[in-house]
């Protein structure tokens, strides 16, 4: 899932594209400071969606590292480490402690899905955008 950014204006967005190019090490702070955000709302979202409070699924949500993508991009992605994670996230067969299936299935919740939906629709990436502009014309770096 990729977030696009619709908020800013002309100025800005050329602002942003001479930024990037003009001060390559500033670009992935911004990154991850995009990507810690989105991942405490990604964790808040499983959060109401996950009620069964065992296991280590809730503290295990994290931020990757920046790196460029396949188009060019900077990229940062959003995880859980937690073993059972794929299980909650896209739904499971119900087993037996031997490992027969009872025939039950348990759908997926998708909290990364509707979490990063949530992220998308709040502007956190606009604003912050912004802010880093702005921070980067008051430090007289472009």
């Amino acid at each position: 899932m990729s977030i696009q950014m619709n908020g800013l204006t002309d100025f800005q967005r050329d602002l942003f594209n001479v930024a990037t190019r003009e001060v390559p090490k500033e670009a992935p702070k911004l990154m991850r400071k995009i990507g810690s955000k989105a991942r405490s709302t990604v964790a808040k979202k499983s959060r109401s969606l996950v009620k069964k409070k065992t296991g280590m699924y809730h503290k295990k949500w994290k931020r990757g590292k920046v790196f460029v993508g396949y188009h060019g991009e900077l990229v940062v992605r959003v995880y859980n480490s937690s073993p059972h994670a794929h299980l909650v996230e896209d739904g499971h067969w119900m087993v037996d402690h031997e490992g027969n299936k009872t025939g039950d299935f348990v759908p997926g919740k998708k909290p990364m899905d509707k979490g990063m939906r949530e992220f998308e629709a709040s502007g956190d990436v606009e604003s912050e955008t912004v802010k880093w502009l702005d921070e980067l014309l008051r430090k007289n770096k472009l």
